[in-house]
């Protein structure tokens, strides 16, 4: 099918991170001063003030794009072709991270030539997964696609990034709130898992479980979906909700 002819297409979107290496000790001694530098100030906050640089390193690096890099992006695609719902799925984690973002590039250089042909949605998506996704594009050299070429855009210009974060603050300058909370009180049901974002850096860099951090991010993909249509009052497409409830039976 043409992507000319897909309407109301909407993708939902989440990534997984971790530090670049397994350890600070094994940093070069240029990383580790920059890391050095970057933990002072961090530690300047009251809940870091007693952790020391390698500490912070395995527990705060992973959310940082100059000292972490990408392991898995997860979608869920949904789009419409004559009045008939489509729902299609896949998760991006080839070992190289450059190999990974260029084939998640190339994905949504192939499906959306123009911003105003989707809507990508996700959670915190606006201040983490996309600045995080295309510093590492930069970085590993990476071409950008179309809908992330969003520097020195007007806030008008990148309404094609939904973020059900902002959804929720109604304008408000609130705190942080998780998926896992919004997903709780809003009623969507969310699988318990025994992994979560604390645990990822352990999983990945000490039991290699990549496997168990796909699935771990196809969930909250799965998750993100719920949470947006509940935000907006809608139902969900009745194709997305089959997809929904094979894949969580």
């Amino acid at each position: 099918m043409n992507k000319t002819h897909k309407k109301n297409q909407i993708l939902f979107l989440d990534i997984e991170t971790v530090t670049e290496s397994p350890a600070y000790r094994l940093l070069s001694e240029d990383i580790q001063a920059l890391w050095n530098h970057k933990a002072s100030m961090l530690r300047l906050t009251a809940k870091n003030g007693f952790l020391d640089n390698e500490t912070m390193y395995e527990s705060k690096a992973g959310i940082y794009s100059e000292f972490s890099k990408v392991i898995c992006i997860s979608i869920l695609h949904y789009y419409q072709v004559d009045e008939k719902g489509y729902v299609e799925s896949q998760s991006f984690y080839p070992k190289k991270e450059a190999d990974l973002l260029s084939q998640f590039g190339a994905y949504l250089d192939a499906k959306f030539d123009k911003v105003n042909n989707v809507k990508i949605v996700g959670h915190n998506i606006r201040e983490f997964d996309i600045p995080f996704i295309a510093r590492r594009m930069l970085i590993k050299e990476v071409k950008l696609p179309k809908v992330f070429r969003i520097g020195g855009k007007k806030p008008w210009q990148i309404e094609h990034l939904v973020d059900t974060m902002s959804l929720w603050k109604f304008g408000d300058f609130k705190n942080y709130t998780s998926l896992n909370l919004l997903a709780k009180i809003l009623n969507v049901p969310s699988p318990k898992e025994e992994l979560d974002g604390s645990k990822v850096h352990n999983a990945y860099w000490l039991y290699n479980d990549l496997p168990g951090i796909v699935k771990y991010c196809e969930k909250d993909v799965l998750t993100t979906a719920k949470v947006f249509y509940k935000l907006k009052q809608k139902p969900y497409p009745k194709e997305l909700m089959n997809y929904m409830n094979l894949s969580t039976n």
